[in-house]
């Protein structure tokens, strides 16, 4: 009976320390900077000089909500599609927690773009920033739904 009791209480144990282990956030690895309310915050009081590129898949966009105005370009696409973003504005990087932001702030650093940092939209909100949820698109059309219908004769 006591090793039972010695064995649940060791395997409770281990489960709650790996469970916080799971939850501990990853060390920052990158030379962007990873802002914090404050630093988005200044940012976003001048629209005009800032570019938001959020770098998250759009189910995460739905699902967690993003900046009012942004650009919407995945971590993994972002190379392939530099030339749709300006050159002329000070940058800022999205994702849930900052990481993939900051991969890519890494990225459009070293062809030569202003990143002013990274946020996570989720650590943005959880910080008392307000986010903006973003609706899915209606789905579309197919080409044959979309011809008209005529009566028959």
């Amino acid at each position: 009976m006591n090793a039972l009791k010695t064995a649940i209480t060791l395997t409770l144990a281990l489960s709650a320390a790996s469970s916080l282990a799971q939850q501990a956030p990853q060390p920052w690895k990158y030379k962007t900077r990873q802002l914090e309310r404050a630093d988005v915050d200044k940012l976003l009081a001048a629209p005009e000089k800032l570019l938001v590129v959020d770098v998250r898949r759009p189910d995460e966009l739905t699902a967690k909500g993003s900046f009012p105005v942004y650009l919407n370009v995945q971590a993994k696409d972002v190379e392939q599609h530099l030339s749709y973003i300006p050159k002329d504005r000070v940058i800022l990087t999205v994702s849930n927690h900052a990481h993939r932001a900051g991969a890519v702030g890494d990225l459009l650093t070293s062809k030569g773009y202003k990143v002013a940092g990274a946020t996570g939209s989720e650590d943005y909100e959880a910080q008392g920033g307000k986010i903006t949820r973003v609706a899915p698109p209606a789905p579309r059309q197919t080409a044959q739904a979309a011809q008209p219908v005529t009566a028959q004769q």
